[in-house]
């Protein structure tokens, strides 16, 4: 190789380099989002919180809320030791329409408040009501269709058509609202106080069903103490979880991660079924967080396979996959 060659080469070669290592260094990242895994546990103790350190979560949510915010205490100091964050607590049942049982759901939610605070979690997962049984008639999940006064979130109707044959369940319903606005009224400067946001999840209570009505109920609040802990495969059968996460938006606090496998149903049934095997289209899910900017937390609710191997499973789900 003559010097002129040479020298073009190498000049070549490292303009080559140059470019290569400027596009890397430049390339966006696939999502500005982040977020955190976690499972759920009860009252965490060693054992338990090195199971999950050694899967390489980030932490836990706690059901155990019937505990002395002492106890809390120390279960916070123990997990923050091993680099662990508790982040929420799950409450939740509180039948807050049942006026016989209101004062005790309030009462209950209280102190679940503030062992969440004695544990370190920002939020409370609370499911303040639930209709349904008996002979009242509800429609199928994919009959579905709200029409509701967005200034109080009382239903109008449920389906298209004749709403006659629901009346006792539109009924039920605008109870149910009401009584968690009063109760969430009074429970709100409890939770600025304490410093834990109220997560409303809307789970299989026959409540809110459209991501529409949830969000309207959420939102009217207007306060960063109340807010969504959406769980993904809970509503697959009503409508796809993309379109819940797109509807709440800012409204999202928290997320679990499960998954639902719908059969060939008019009616939209199906079952439970461990992550990455139902029909959540998982891609989707992520995207339409990034779209929302939601970064925060995705915790693993049921399933049956090892900490290490839904640890694995959330990966995929975080990158996009």
């Amino acid at each position: 190789m003559n010097t002129m060659n040479r020298r073009q080469f190498l000049t070549t070669t490292a303009a080559g380099a140059a470019a290569l290592y400027a596009g890397r260094a430049t390339a966006a990242p696939k999502f500005t989002t982040t977020l955190k895994t976690a499972l759920i546990r009860g009252l965490p103790d060693e054992k338990s919180l090195t199971e999950l350190k050694a899967a390489g979560y980030d932490g836990m949510e706690c059901n155990a809320w019937k505990v002395a915010p002492e106890q809390a205490s120390t279960a916070r100091a123990l997990a923050e030791k091993m680099g662990l964050k508790i982040h929420s607590v799950l409450f939740g049942w509180a039948q807050l329409n049942d006026e016989k049982k209101f004062d005790e759901g309030i009462a209950n939610i209280t102190n679940a408040l503030q062992v969440s605070q004695a544990y370190g979690a920002d939020a409370l997962l609370v499911v303040p009501c639930r209709i349904g049984g008996g002979t009242m008639k509800l429609p199928k999940p994919r009959e579905f269709q709200f029409e509701f006064d967005p200034k109080t979130g009382r239903v109008q109707k449920c389906v298209a058509g004749d709403n006659a044959p629901y009346a006792d369940y539109i009924k039920a319903h605008n109870v149910a609202i009401d009584a968690s606005r009063k109760a969430f009224e009074k429970l709100i400067p409890i939770a600025e106080k304490t410093g834990v946001v109220l997560a409303h999840e809307n789970v299989w209570n026959n409540l809110w069903v459209k991501p529409d009505l949830f969000a309207n109920f959420v939102g009217s609040f207007q306060s960063k103490w109340l807010r969504a802990y959406f769980d993904i495969g809970n509503h697959v059968k009503y409508a796809p979880p993309e379109e819940w996460i797109r509807a709440l938006g800012k409204l999202l606090v928290k997320l679990h991660a499960k998954d639902f496998k719908l059969n060939d149903a008019p009616g939209g049934d199906g079952k439970f079924v461990n992550i990455r095997d139902g029909s959540v289209h998982w891609p989707a899910v992520r995207a339409a967080l990034e779209a929302v900017g939601h970064s925060g937390w995705l915790t693993i609710e049921g399933g049956n396979l090892t900490p290490a191997e839904h640890r694995q499973r959330l990966a995929q789900i975080v990158a996009g996959e």
